[in-house]
C-alpha cells in the first residue's frame, strides 16, 4: 500500500508538537500539504516537512488530493473544516473538542457517513498506558463495584502552550466557544466515559473566570457527574495550576486506584488488604518540559485507516464527550442538574 497523504490545517502548537511530528514518525504516511492563515508559519512548516504551503484550506482541498487531514484550528473552524474535509473524500482526524454545540458535531457525523470517510476525535488520553492499564482492571471486576472517583486536568493555561501565547484564540470566546472545560475537562469526560466503560447521565456544574485578565471564557470549572450505574465524581479543569496535574482517583469495592497522581509510578492500587502495587509505565503527554512523547493518535488512525477499522474515537463517541461539558454549560446557566443526552 503506498503511503497514506496527509494534509494539516492549522500550524499552531498541537499540530507543531504532536500531529506533524507524528505523521513523519510514521512510515505509512507522508506529509504533502500544510495550511495556516499565517503565511510566513505555514511557508516554515511546509520546508521544514517538504510539504505544500497553503493559507486558505478550501484552496488546499481544491488542489491536493489527499488521504488525511488533521483539523487542529480554533474550535469553531472543527465543523465546516471537518465537514470540507469529509465532503472533499479525505479522512479526518479533529482536535477537541469536537465542535461547539451538539447540531455541528450531528453534522460531522452525517458528512463521514455520507462521504464513507473515518472521523476521528483526537481524545489520546484513551492511549494513556495508565489509563489503559486502569480499564482492564476494571473490566476484569479486580477492583469490584466502582463507587466514585475524582479527576483533574489543570495546568499555567493556554499562553504558556499555544503559538500565540497571552494573545492566543483560547481566551476568546467567539473562536474558543469555550475555556478549559473545552480544552481539558473533554479530555477528562471522554477518560472516564472509557475507564467505567458506560456513559454518564447527569451533570451539575459550577465554572468562573477567576484567574486570566484577558479571557472571555471560563478558566476554572468543577463538574459533578453521575453515572448510568449510579457512580458518581468530581472532575476538575483549570488554567490557573501552577504545575501541570493530569490526576484521576478511582474508588471501588476492592481497591484505589491512582492514575498520573505519583510523579514516579503512573499507576498505584491500594488494595483493601493493606497490599499496594506500583506500575512505572510510559509517561503521560505533557505540555510541561520534557512531556512531548508520541500520543498513539496519529498511529491509531493510520492503522485505522490502513486496516478499514473503526476508530477508538470516532464521531460518535466525541459527540458522547462533548455532551458532558454541553451540559456542564447548561447547567451554570440555569443552576439546576443536567439530564445528559447520550
Amino acid at each position: 500500500m503506498d503511503k497514506l497523504k496527509v494534509a494539516v490545517i492549522g500550524l499552531g502548537s498541537i499540530a507543531k508538537h504532536r500531529h506533524l511530528i507524528e505523521y513523519a514518525a510514521n512510515e505509512h504516511a507522508e506529509i504533502v500539504a500544510v495550511c495556516d492563515i499565517v503565511g510566513e508559519r505555514a511557508d516554515t512548516i511546509a520546508e521544514q516537512y517538504g510539504a505544500i504551503a497553503y493559507t486558505d484550506y478550501k484552496e488546499l482541498l481544491q488542489k491536493e488530493q489527499v488521504d488525511i487531514v488533521s483539523v487542529c484550528l480554533p474550535n469553531y473552524l472543527h465543523a465546516p473544516v471537518s465537514i470540507a474535509a469529509l465532503e472533499a473524500n479525505a479522512h479526518v482526524l479533529c482536535e477537541k473538542p469536537m465542535a461547539t454545540s451538539r447540531e455541528e458535531a450531528k453534522e460531522m457525523i452525517a458528512a463521514a457517513e455520507k462521504s464513507g470517510k473515518k472521523l476521528m476525535i483526537g481524545h489520546n488520553q484513551r492511549f494513556v498506558a495508565s489509563h489503559k492499564k486502569a480499564k482492564e482492571l476494571i473490566a476484569s471486576g479486580e477492583i469490584g463495584k466502582i463507587y466514585s472517583f475524582r479527576t483533574a486536568f489543570g495546568h499555567g493555561g493556554p499562553e504558556t502552550w499555544s503559538a500565540e501565547g497571552p494573545n492566543s484564540w483560547f481566551f476568546d470566546k467567539e473562536r474558543a466557544f469555550i475555556g478549559a472545560m473545552g480544552d481539558l475537562g473533554v479530555h477528562k469526560a471522554d477518560l472516564l466515559r472509557y475507564i467505567l466503560g458506560e456513559e454518564f447521565v447527569e451533570v451539575a456544574a459550577f465554572v468562573e473566570t477567576s484567574a486570566k485578565e484577558n479571557a472571555t471564557v471560563d478558566d476554572n470549572a468543577a463538574l459533578i457527574l453521575k453515572s448510568e450505574s449510579g457512580i458518581i465524581g468530581t472532575l476538575a479543569a483549570s488554567w490557573a495550576y501552577t504545575t501541570e496535574d493530569n490526576s484521576t482517583v478511582i474508588y471501588g469495592e476492592k481497591a484505589i486506584l491512582r492514575l498520573e497522581d505519583d510523579p514516579v509510578n503512573n499507576l498505584v492500587i491500594q488494595y483493601k488488604t493493606g497490599e499496594v502495587v506500583k506500575y512505572e509505565l510510559e509517561a503521560i503527554q505533557s505540555n510541561e518540559d520534557g512531556g512531548q512523547t508520541s500520543t498513539g493518535v496519529i498511529d491509531h488512525f493510520v492503522d485505522a485507516i490502513r486496516n478499514d477499522s473503526e476508530p477508538l474515537i470516532n464521531g460518535s463517541e466525541g459527540k458522547k464527550s462533548l455532551e458532558i461539558i454541553l451540559g456542564a454549560l447548561e447547567s451554570v446557566e440555569m443552576k439546576t442538574i443536567q439530564k445528559l443526552n447520550n
